[in-house]
């Protein structure tokens, strides 16, 4: 990578710490300017959502039928709600998916506490921009860049040989490598099924998907989001406005607090209200737009933070094999629709996000 991925052009504040100095008004690094900040509905909805969909609730895929026939076989009526939900939303819940509620409590559960002990105990695994592994606060390498509301930890799952070395998994909780590799596995199959739904819904192969991101060697990535409280939520974000780079992203969000939120068509932003605490929330990537030559497009989401509750999710990256090239699938270029997207790998593309950090659609 560039020399400017090497180091963090300046010193690194955690937002706990922030969070926890007392401060009244929070530092100019974090306000958002007027146009990107939410709301007062959205906070006042964020805090009072209830567990019950509305007219404007993300759909819901319930996987269990698919998963329990095990012939392979995709039911028509899945294909075409996942289709939906990809056109109109670029982003749907999926429940009875196979994951164990077991497993999602445990690894929600590790992974708070280790965001619950003191600053100095997480400082050793401290990460740079060169792989981003390990507990971060900042995600892009511009000097003087505005900050988000947010601590993260960040690691490799797969494949194989890129999988994070013991050095950067933290060793309290002591159970917090053994279950998040656990979780990892079982998530990555889910995205496997996915993928075959998705190609599925375009009316390609089912395989088709999942050969063209680099079959075997896709990749996965955790990464643990931990938003503390704020004095002024209504002046920042957990997150800023961005797409995901890759191509799925699966989301393990707070049992308790809400935060995400996500773009409509029509330019509204929707907080995202799980139906149950088993659900994960799905939404497809960049990487999704380019091969469906935009007959599904990766959509805007945010996060916004909370003045009472501090706030965990676990974010799943799906991603390409990183030296693949990606351009939009032959079956789905036509005279009529002819190719938006030139080739490009998923390291490339990595490359320009990492630079830049979340900042709307690229």
């Amino acid at each position: 990578m560039a020399d400017c991925m090497q180091e963090w052009p300046e010193p690194i504040v955690r937002v706990q710490a922030v969070a926890e100095s007392g401060l009244a008004a929070i530092p100019g690094c974090y306000v958002k300017p007027p146009r990107d900040r939410p709301a007062q509905q959205h906070l006042a909805a964020a805090a009072n959502a209830l567990r019950e969909p509305s007219d404007d609730s993300i759909p819901v895929i319930d996987l269990g039928e698919l998963l329990a026939a095990g012939d392979g076989r995709i039911d028509g009526l899945i294909t075409e709600a996942v289709a939906a939900a990809c056109r109109d939303w670029g982003f749907f819940q999926v429940v009875n998916h196979g994951v164990a509620p077991e497993l999602m409590r445990a690894v929600r559960e590790a992974w708070r506490g280790f965001f619950r002990l003191p600053i100095s105990a997480k400082q050793q695994y401290a990460n740079q921009p060169r792989t981003y592994e390990g507990y971060g606060s900042r995600v892009g390498v511009q000097k003087g860049g505005p900050l988000d509301w947010g601590d993260y930890y960040f690691l490799h799952l797969a494949p194989e040989a890129a999988k994070s070395p013991d050095k950067y998994w933290p060793t309290n909780p002591a159970i917090c490598k053994e279950v998040s590799e656990e979780y990892g596995r079982e998530v990555t199959r889910l995205c496997e099924v996915l993928m075959k739904v998705l190609s599925a819904s375009l009316g390609l192969e089912e395989a088709r998907f999942q050969e063209a991101f680099g079959g075997a060697e896709c990749g996965a990535c955790l990464r643990a989001n931990y938003y503390p409280r704020c004095p002024q939520p209504d002046l920042t974000l957990g997150l800023s406005a961005h797409s995901d780079p890759g191509v799925l992203t699966v989301l393990l969000a707070d049992e308790h607090v809400r935060g995400l939120q996500v773009r409509r068509a029509d330019g509204e932003w929707v907080t995202v209200q799980p139906v149950r605490d088993d659900a994960f929330i799905v939404n497809v990537g960049d990487q999704i737009q380019i091969l469906s030559n935009s007959v599904y497009k990766s959509v805007e989401h945010r996060v916004i933070v909370n003045a009472k509750e501090e706030r965990i999710s676990l974010a799943l990256f799906y991603n390409p094999k990183g030296d693949v090239p990606i351009a939009p699938a032959a079956e789905l270029v036509r005279p009529d629709r002819p190719s938006l997207y030139p080739p490009m790998t998923f390291d490339e593309y990595r490359v320009y996000i990492r630079k830049n950090g979340p900042r709307g659609k690229a």
